[in-house]
Parts: C-alpha cells; sequence; structure tokens
C-alpha cells in the first residue's frame, strides 16, 4: 500500500482486523492448549515466567499431567463437565499448580477441538461473599431507579465504588452507530467525557461481536505487548474469541494510550441479543482486579441488561398505552356530528405529543389542514405527488426529507423530517407529521472523518492523536423515528381506516371499490384484535401492580411475599444486619390501622433478630396481622390487640398476642396455610416454641426464639430535636461546607450521604472507605468538614479524627450502634449522627459541631 494518505480511506478499515485471531496473551497469565486426549497442543511463550520450565516449546506433546497434578486436573474436568456444550467458559478458582504450590484461578473453555485453559496468579480475596452481597444491594437500589438515566447514574457509581477504578462510563450506542457517554463517575480532577460521542469506528463490528460473546473484558496494562502463542510444529493457532487473557489489538492499544489510560475492563449490556451498551472503565495506571470481582461484575452486568430491557419496554409500553387511549377516542366521537378532517384536527395536540412533532398536515379529499410547523400548501403537494410513488398503505418516514426529494430542502428549516400515514388508496389521503430541522450540537471525540495517517503500526489508522472536543453541526435533518413512533402510526393508521369506513358506510358507497372496502374490513378486525390484545396486557399489569388477583390463593401468596419483601428491606437496611421486632409489627400493621395505631399496643423491651429468624418471624407475624383483620379482633371497630415482650429465664425472648373485644371466634375447622404458620414455622425453622389458643374471646398466642437468634436493641444516640430544621430551605444549605471527607466502609451508604451532602451545599465529596486511604487523602486535600464512620470494619476512624483535630478540621461520627460511651476523650464530645441518618440529621449535626468548635454554620 502506498504511504499515501486517502480521503476516502476512514477509521472503518479496522474491520478488517481479526483482533480473534491475534495468536498472543496479556502477560498476566499463561495459556495452555490441550487435545482431547489431554496433550499440550499450543502453549503461550511467556509460561517460564509461572512454570519452572525452559521454554513453551519444551512442553508441547508432553500430558498436561506433568504440568497440573492430579487436584487441578479433577477441578478442570469438573469446570469441562459444567461446561457441557454451551459457549463460554468456567473458571476453577485458588487451585495448586507446579511444584511450588502457587494458587491460580484457571479460565476453561473450548475453541473447536482444542481445550483451552488460561492461568492467573490467584490475587488475595476480600470476601466473595461480600461481592455478592454488594451486587444483591445495587440490584435491589436499580429496581427503585425509574428510568434509564437513573439506572445508568446509579450503575457508574456503583462500579466506580466497588473497583477503584479512576473513571466508569456508560457508553450507550445510538441508531446510527455511534457511541455516547450518557453517565459517567470520575475522580476529582480529571477532564469530563459525559456526553462525548464517539464515531461508530471506534469500537469495529467484530469488536462489538465479541462483546456480544464475552460479557466482561479486561486490559491489565496497556504498555503490555502480550505474550505469543506457540502451536508447535506449523499447527494452526486458536481462535480466542472466548479467551479471558486474549491479547489486545495494537490499534486498542495506541487509541488508550493516546487517551492516557492505563488499564480497562469493560462490561457489556446485551439488550434482546444485542450489544445496547458498555460500561467502560479506565484507569491512569495498570490494575487487574481479581477474578471474584470480575465474576460478581459479570453477574451484575448481565442483570442490568435485564433491568434495561425493562425499562426500555416500559417506555414503549406507555407509548403504546397512550396511543391506544388516543385511539380509543377518536373512534368514540367518530358517529357525532362532523367529518374525519374535523375529528383528526380538534386532536390535533394529542396526535402532536404522541408523535414527538413539530407539525401535522392532514391531506382529505384533495382539501390540506395544517397544524403547527409545516410546508406550505404549494409544498405539501410536491410532498404528495412523492408519497404516491410508493406502495399503497405503507408508512413513509425519513429524518432527511431532503435526501430523497431534493425540493425539500427548501423547506428543511421548518420541516426537515416526515413521517406519513396514508388512510386510503384512491384518491391518495394522508396524515403526515413533521419535525423541524435541529442543528445538533455533537461533541465528539474527534473528528470522525480523519483520513488515514501512518503511525508505528504501518499502513493502518493510528488512533486519533487529538481527543479535544470537535463540533459537528447537523443540518437538514431531524430527529429520527423510532420504531416505537412506527408502531404508533400503524395503529393510528388503522384506528383512522376504521372511522373512514364508518363514514363510507353513511355516506355514496359506489365511489368506493370494493377492494379498498375489504381492506378496511380487515383493518377494523386488526383494530379489535389489537384493543383486546391490549386489554388483556393491561389486565396482566393491573393484576400484578394492584394486588387484583384471579384466585384467593393468588391474592395470599402476593401479600406473603410482599411481607417478607418489608421484611428484606429492613434487614438490608444496615448491610444484612439485625432488625427490631417491634418495627417489624408497625410495619405489617401500617397497612390495617391507618389512623387506629392505638389499637395495637408493644409492650416491653424491644429485641434485633438475626437476618435468617427475621424473616420467619415476619411470616408469622403477617399472618397473625392478616387473620386479626379478617376475622379477629381488627375485623371491626372495636377490637384491640395486646402484644408482650419478655426474655425468660434462659434468655430466650417470648412475644405474647392477645385479641381482646373482637367478634367472637371459632377454631378452625380444619388448619390452613396460615394456620400452619403460624404454628409450626417457629418451632420447626428456629427451634423455639408456638402455642395457640383460639378462644372464643379472642386469638392468644405464645412464641418463645432461642437466645441464639437475637440481639439486644442498641441505646439510639440521637440529635436533638431542638437543633432540628426543615433541611430544604435557602438558609440550610447556605454556609455548609463546600469540600467534605466521607468516611464510610459501606459503598451504598457512601452514595446516599454523598447525595444527602450534595443537596445540603457540598460542591465536593471525597469518599474512602478504610483509615489509610484517609490519612493519605488528608496529606494533600484541605477539607471543610468530615463525616466518618465509627466503625470501619476490623478497625476504627479514630485516627482520623485525631488527625482532623490536628488540623482544626471540624468533623461529625455516625455509628450503626449508636454508641459513643467509649470513645477516647479526645473525641468524646463530638456528635454522633445515628443510622440510620438522613439530610436534616446532617444538617443539625452539623450546626452542633460548628458551634462546638466555633466554626459558624
Amino acid at each position: 500500500m502506498s504511504n499515501q494518505t486517502s480521503p476516502e480511506v476512514d477509521l472503518t478499515n479496522c474491520d478488517r482486523e481479526p483482533i480473534h485471531l491475534l495468536g498472543r496473551v496479556q502477560s498476566f497469565g499463561f495459556l495452555l492448549g490441550v487435545t482431547s486426549d489431554w496433550i499440550i497442543s499450543h502453549a503461550s511463550e511467556n509460561i517460564g515466567s509461572f512454570l519452572p520450565v525452559p521454554s513453551s516449546g519444551s512442553v508441547l506433546g508432553l500430558p498436561v499431567s506433568t504440568l497440573l497434578n492430579d487436584r487441578a486436573l479433577h477441578a478442570v474436568r469438573n469446570r469441562l463437565q459444567f461446561l457441557g456444550a454451551r459457549p463460554g467458559c468456567e473458571i476453577a478458582t485458588n487451585v495448586e499448580v507446579g511444584e511450588n504450590g502457587r494458587c491460580y484461578d484457571i479460565s476453561v473453555h473450548v475453541s473447536q477441538q482444542t481445550i483451552v485453559l488460561e492461568f492467573e496468579p490467584s490475587l488475595p480475596l476480600s470476601s466473595v461473599s461480600d461481592e455478592v452481597i454488594q451486587v444483591q444491594n445495587a440490584v435491589t437500589r436499580l429496581g427503585t431507579a425509574r428510568t434509564v438515566e437513573e439506572t445508568l447514574q446509579f450503575t457508574v457509581r456503583f462500579v466506580r465504588a466497588l473497583t477503584g477504578y479512576d473513571r466508569v462510563m456508560a457508553y450507550r450506542f445510538l441508531p446510527d452507530g455511534s457511541g455516547e457517554v450518557a453517565a459517567e463517575a470520575v475522580r476529582s480532577g480529571m477532564a469530563a467525557f459525559l456526553n462525548l460521542r464517539y464515531p461508530a469506528s471506534d469500537i469495529p463490528k467484530q469488536a462489538r461481536a465479541l462483546y456480544v460473546r464475552t460479557p466482561i473484558r479486561v486490559i491489565a496494562d496497556v504498555q503490555d505487548a502480550g505474550s505469543p502463542i506457540n502451536p508447535g510444529n506449523g499447527g494452526a493457532g486458536i481462535d480466542l474469541s472466548d479467551a479471558v487473557l486474549r491479547s489486545v489489538s495494537p490499534i486498542h492499544l495506541e487509541y488508550l494510550r493516546n487517551m492516557g489510560v492505563g488499564a480497562s475492563m469493560s462490561i457489556s449490556l446485551v439488550v434482546d441479543n444485542t450489544l445496547w451498551g458498555l460500561i467502560a472503565c479506565h484507569h491512569n495506571t495498570p490494575k487487574l482486579l481479581s477474578q471474584s470481582t470480575r465474576n460478581a461484575l459479570s453477574l451484575f452486568g448481565q442483570i442490568l441488561s435485564l433491568v434495561l430491557r425493562e425499562r426500555l419496554a416500559t417506555q414503549d409500553l406507555h407509548l403504546e398505552h397512550a396511543t391506544t387511549e388516543l385511539s380509543n377516542a377518536i373512534s368514540r366521537v367518530a358517529g357525532s356530528e362532523g367529518g374525519l378532517g374535523e375529528i383528526l384536527v380538534s386532536y390535533s395536540d394529542e396526535l402532536l405529543k404522541l408523535m414527538e412533532a413539530d407539525g401535522m398536515t392532514l391531506m382529505l379529499d384533495g382539501q390540506i389542514e395544517s397544524v403547527g410547523s409545516t410546508p406550505s400548501n404549494e409544498e405539501i403537494v410536491v410532498v404528495s405527488r412523492f408519497l404516491n410513488r410508493n406502495p399503497a398503505g405503507v408508512i413513509f418516514s425519513s429524518s432527511e426529507l431532503g435526501t430523497q426529494l431534493p425540493a425539500a430542502a427548501d423547506f428543511a428549516e421548518r420541516a426537515a423530517g416526515l413521517l406519513a400515514i396514508p388512510i386510503s388508496k384512491s384518491p391518495r389521503d394522508y396524515i403526515m407529521f413533521f419535525r423541524r430541522e435541529v442543528s445538533k450540537k455533537v461533541s465528539w471525540a474527534g473528528n470522525p472523518e480523519k483520513p488515514v495517517t501512518f503511525g508505528p503500526n504501518g499502513a493502518r489508522l493510528t488512533p486519533r492523536k487529538s481527543f479535544e472536543t470537535w463540533q459537528q453541526i447537523v443540518q437538514g435533518q431531524s430527529e429520527e423515528w423510532l420504531t416505537s413512533h412506527h408502531r404508533a402510526a400503524e395503529q393510528l393508521r388503522l384506528t383512522i381506516l376504521e372511522v373512514v369506513l364508518r363514514f363510507m358506510e353513511e355516506a355514496s358507497k359506489e365511489r368506493k371499490r370494493a377492494g379498498e372496502k375489504q381492506e378496511l374490513l380487515i383493518a377494523e378486525l386488526n383494530h379489535r384484535v389489537r384493543n383486546i390484545l391490549s386489554l388483556v396486557r393491561s389486565l396482566l399489569n393491573q393484576t400484578q401492580s394492584d394486588d387484583v388477583s384471579t384466585s384467593e390463593f393468588a391474592r395470599i401468596l402476593d401479600s406473603r411475599i410482599q411481607s417478607l419483601a418489608r421484611a428484606h428491606d429492613q434487614i438490608t437496611e444496615e448491610n444484612w444486619s439485625p432488625a427490631s421486632v417491634r418495627r417489624l409489627i408497625e410495619t405489617e400493621a401500617a397497612g390495617y390501622l391507618n389512623d387506629n395505631a392505638h389499637r395495637l399496643k408493644v409492650t416491653g423491651d424491644d429485641v434485633l433478630l438475626v437476618p435468617t429468624a427475621f424473616s420467619t418471624v415476619a411470616l408469622v407475624v403477617h399472618e397473625l396481622i392478616t387473620n386479626s383483620a379478617k376475622y379477629g379482633a381488627l375485623s371491626d371497630r372495636t377490637g384491640n390487640v395486646s402484644i408482650g415482650f419478655q426474655r425468660d429465664a434462659d434468655n430466650s425472648f417470648v412475644m405474647t398476642w392477645e385479641e381482646i373485644g373482637g367478634p367472637p371466634v371459632k377454631a378452625p375447622t380444619r388448619k390452613g396455610f396460615g394456620t400452619t404458620i403460624i404454628e409450626r414455622t417457629i418451632p420447626f425453622e428456629l427451634r423455639g416454641e408456638a402455642e395457640v389458643d383460639f378462644a372464643v374471646t379472642g386469638l392468644r398466642a405464645r412464641f418463645r426464639i432461642p437466645e441464639i437468634h437475637l440481639k439486644d436493641a442498641p441505646r439510639v444516640v440521637a440529635v436533638p430535636a431542638a437543633d432540628r430544621q426543615p433541611p430544604e430551605t435557602a438558609a440550610d444549605t447556605e454556609g455548609f461546607p463546600q469540600r467534605v471527607l466521607l468516611v464510610e466502609d459501606n459503598m451504598i451508604i457512601a452514595m446516599d450521604g454523598e447525595d444527602a451532602l450534595r443537596r445540603l451545599g457540598a460542591q465536593e465529596v471525597e469518599i474512602r472507605g478504610n483509615v489509610g486511604a484517609a490519612l493519605q487523602l488528608l496529606d494533600t486535600i484541605k477539607f471543610d468538614f468530615a463525616l466518618l464512620d465509627i466503625n470501619l470494619g476490623s478497625e476504627t476512624s479514630i485516627p482520623i479524627a485525631i488527625e482532623l483535630i490536628a488540623k482544626n478540621v471540624p468533623f461529625i461520627f455516625a455509628s450503626g450502634y449508636g454508641e459513643n460511651s467509649t470513645l477516647p476523650k479526645e473525641v468524646r464530645d463530638i456528635p454522633v449522627l445515628s443510622k440510620p441518618y438522613d439530610m436534616e440529621g446532617i444538617r443539625a449535626a452539623w450546626v452542633g459541631v460548628s458551634r462546638i468548635q466555633g466554626t459558624g454554620s
């Protein structure tokens, strides 16, 4: 190839690079290829860096058992058994390999006829269960996000908190193949990439296919050229599509180096088997996460993909419901006075909103009616003649009408995009929706049309050297019409055809042909079927969301699931901690008592139940309250329920339940599922006791729960109520510290704290999870205020507090235990914020500490 650049050549030449056949692995591990009879056929040349062998060639042709002991081989064979015939890989963790007893994580997959084994030295693990719990908590939070944007914003914050990468981006692909940074969490001091757009060629087609196939991809060091794989005897190389260690295209490595990236990781977001986007992680220096962390992130990515699918489907469903309601409204008024044109024009505002259009034109029986921003009547005639060349009955759309109809360039400013719905065969009648030209200022990370330049990789594209924002203004184009708009247009077409049919039956039928009438009848039938399907769908949605069930069993089962969900919420509020029995009862009773809370009284000292016991007792309490509300003391206006707490001689927890003043009680003739839960769950699952007496005067019950399931309820230390003020007034944020240090070892709680601090007025919030990291940060940054969790796993934040005092930085403590009596005397007067805390609590504590330390609020 000539060294001359050509204006016709751009980034698309990267699509031809066979990145799955590069024949190299990253240097943080080594690879072995094994035949079906367990003979080594391939080995990466860096094997000598990990195992005591002279070279990769020295192991080719040997049985794999010469390198792997029986336990390691057993682990590998088990993973192959798990894998079966499906694609992907299985991982055996912490397996001893070699004579020195070093442990490795082994990734196992099959490439054509070769068993591929990839070895990474096992990294120190915090706790696999910890990571799973973090993902579980994050998934719970994802469920509260209402939109795609909120979902992605939480995601980048969570992934950065879990991994420690300097930058985490949510990268969403657009209809034209380009990508946009839709959400970002970035270390302080780094430039923001949020809303930057990257050309489609930045991620070539073959790379996108591998992202779908491999859910998580890591590049530990962009300076690592990788280690070649020795196939031996001139044998064929290995297809590394499913390989964890697969080396990286030199073009992509150069691309990352030009961005100042030292390491990266990506998590694929696959919606309906299509690559919807990526979670892209960048670090300024080399970085490698453990296999367990990557596995947890891979699971999170798969769940996130399902959540995104649901969010996108919900958006489409809302549009479908709106279309159905509007279609039904148009159908209902079709029999009233006025013609079709008058009806559609009267609904123009609703139609424009539904189609997100700027203007609408109705061309019916040679008459033109326009609303909003549209071409002139003369220009509409030109557009209609253009549409007449298309097949009858087919919806037409374009976001750049001027490229297909040159005359449309003259009115592009008023109507650059068109979606036209044909509503008759002869004469050709249309309802046209127009969108104005949008001069879209797209922030490109480099010029997407920049030609090939020659660099260290030879006569191929060198990624752009400059990442300064390049503005592209698109003229003559409107926003693109989405698939959901086409579906809405088709439903409107059927509705309008139905209305036309009604008018036909009342007008002169001879001017319409039999074939068109048949089409209209079919259209009406389709419309009826669509309405029925929409009704069924709505009933299913209402059944799920409003507890309307087709059977009593389904209703009861749903209520029990909801009870367990409420219990789960309470025990996860403090990172899967013991939870209050008193609060459990209050939460369950709230839905039945409303303003009659005095009818249920709880006496005695509260206790905390460990999570497993809490869920069990929650189900029993739910059945008791449900039974009382349906048949017992809470079923009328006179009855009351008395609940007593006490500790037995062996320190077991005893809860008594007594209903008084309700209707007479009849013992059940047979034990249903609810009665079985009340009488047997605590004895069976907690090894406790349950006594139930269906007395005529009211149900009485006694439950004993062994001490092993209990924790004493702590003393709550709260900020004095006198210091509390409404949290969201202008006075609350005025004077609030601008730069805040937040030390908290639970990332979800830390993220909540960060949100509260920012709402109070903080401009910069730095989060650290341990003493060492916080002290290191204090050496480089001057903070105005700090919020310290006292207990940080195996250590406390007291050393940080001492350093803050030395630097004259005001601070407060937070504690899940609510105790400050054991604090050193130097910090005993510092306010302690009891968890769970909120924005109001932080503000009040800040007022208190500013008074103590004389900083002013």
